[in-house]
């Protein structure tokens, strides 16, 4: 991230107007040189490159945030060494909510949004959730072992994870822990040689979309296609939730994984529908956990649509 353009342009932005800004003050000019007078302008934009950057690189806001929050700490304590009360009150003012939502955002709670729907029928793309961030120990960096009171995640956690070929945040259910046999037969989830139970909800018409490549030139294209998908509550240790299996998808031989140490295998809800430990994610290492989805508390499907709180509750 920190050789994306958008992230130079926008950390020498800012760091360009606190320059000037200081010195603005540390001069008392009483006249406004040409980039303090556009100083609001010039952070606006920079600050808009430096969180564009961060999206498109699933960067860690939270380490900007700690960042910030020094660097308003230093600015402040210049300006009681320069004396200067302008310095100090606005720096002031910067530091108390950049740390507070560094605190909230790092050991807390971080919003995230379901970009699939790998976990439907429960949670599905466009749902924001607040992912908790202490639930297996208290880190400052999104992945990484816990430095306070680890604890490690239970079966049937809907956890969230950042896969190592990937730094992208996924979420998806926890199936086995380190050791455990999983086996896939007839898509009957056997763990330990044990059945999981399930209990038939319903059936219901579902759109599926397939990617597929036109042969002479290569084009990928999207394709809609109908099928029925059958919802199922399955029981997993002490948790209860919603599957869903599709007819005719993914039908194939049995399977089976042992779990190596310090790793554990997750699946989506949306069984025949998901990139979990089945497929591409593989086996997913401790560090590698970002938290436990807790709560909805928003579901924006796209740009022109409108936000909605109808799902607003915890996750199961």
């Amino acid at each position: 991230m920190i050789t994306d353009p958008l992230f130079i342009v926008g950390i020498s932005g800012m760091l360009l107007c606190l320059i000037a800004w200081i010195r603005f003050n540390i001069d008392d000019q009483k006249s406004e040189p040409f980039f303090i007078k556009y100083l609001s302008t010039i952070s606006f934009i920079s600050a808009i490159a430096l969180l564009l950057s961060i999206f498109y690189n699933s960067g860690d806001l939270g380490i900007v945030l700690l960042a910030g929050s020094i660097i308003a700490f230093v600015v402040m304590i210049l300006g009681y060494f320069l004396k200067n009360a302008e310095i100090v009150s606005t720096s002031r003012g910067y530091l108390i909510p950049i740390l507070a939502i560094f605190i909230l955002r790092t050991f807390l709670y971080e919003p995230y949004q379901i970009p699939s729907g790998s976990m439907e029928p429960q949670l599905k793309k466009g749902d924001f959730l607040l992912v908790n961030k202490f639930a297996y120990g208290i880190k400052v960096n999104r992945i990484g072992m816990p430095s306070f009171l680890k604890s490690d995640p239970e079966y049937g956690d809907p956890v969230v994870i950042i896969p190592p070929h990937n730094p992208v945040p996924y979420i998806k259910r926890l199936i086995g822990k380190p050791g455990d046999v999983i086996r896939i037969t007839n898509k009957q989830l056997f763990v330990n040689g044990k059945l999981l139970d399930r209990e038939y909800i319903d059936s219901e018409d579902i759109i599926l979309q397939r990617r597929f490549k036109y042969s002479p030139d290569g084009e990928v294209f999207t394709k809609e296609i109908e099928a029925k998908g059958e919802l199922y509550y399955e029981y997993h240790g002490e948790s209860k939730y919603i599957i869903r299996t599709t007819e005719g998808e993914n039908q194939q031989y049995p399977q089976e994984w042992k779990v190596p140490n310090g790793h554990y295998f997750v699946m989506g809800d949306n069984r025949d529908n998901s990139n979990d430990s089945t497929k591409d994610v593989g086996f997913v290492p401790r560090e590698n956990f970002f938290g436990r989805a807790d709560y909805i508390w928003m579901t924006w499907e796209c740009w022109a649509c409108l936000p909605s709180f109808k799902k607003v509750g915890r996750v199961n």
